[in-house]
């Protein structure tokens, strides 16, 4: 099992993620020990949904102007159709991902996470999957884009769907594991 103690790990979304794309992710980060950090746009709470129905709502740990991205290690981003298309349009947003793409940091994306990703210039040249809809999107940003249940390439994993959430987080783990630098004690 991975060790993730020391780690800081920021999850990215709001209001209509895809629950379990959130939840798993981040239940697994602790068991590995991780520090983990559900940050959103406003604070509260985000409507969580399982595809098309409302699911529950999850607590928000902090907020987008109340963090840095230099505070964390690494970046989870879930997907829904909602979560992703309202982060990539808030400036905010996406240069809290920018930096982690920048800085070079591992980032795990699922689903239709890999929007953001797009809007902060994060996938070209990549080696990628997602939801069949954004293959499009992720070709036309320069990704080169496969249908598999997981990819990494560098410093990115990303994924297809909730079924793919077993795969998804033994490879975000992995890459976590090996990739973000331990925080001093």
């Amino acid at each position: 099992m991975a060790d993730l103690s020391g780690r800081r790990i920021a999850v990215l979304a709001t209001d209509g993620v895809e629950q379990v794309e959130l939840t798993e992710p981040v239940r697994a980060l602790k068991q590995a020990r991780a520090e983990v950090v559900v940050v959103a746009p406003h604070d509260g709470e985000i409507q969580g949904m399982n595809h098309d129905e409302k699911g529950d709502k999850i607590t928000v740990d902090d907020t987008l102007d109340n963090v840095s991205p230099d505070q964390f290690d690494a970046l989870v981003l879930p997907g829904g159709v909602a979560n992703p298309d309202k982060l990539r349009t808030l400036p905010e947003a996406v240069a809290f991902v920018r930096h982690f793409v920048d800085a070079d940091k591992p980032i795990a994306a699922i689903c239709h996470g890999p929007w953001t990703l797009i809007e902060a210039g994060g996938v070209s040249g990549k080696r990628m999957t997602s939801w069949p809809s954004l293959k499009t999107d992720l070709r036309n940003a320069g990704a080169h884009w496969e249908d598999n249940k997981v990819l990494v390439d560098g410093k990115l994993v990303t994924s297809r769907k909730p079924d793919d959430l077993p795969d998804f987080e033994r490879e975000m783990l992995n890459l976590f594991e090996k990739t973000a630098h331990r925080r001093a004690a």
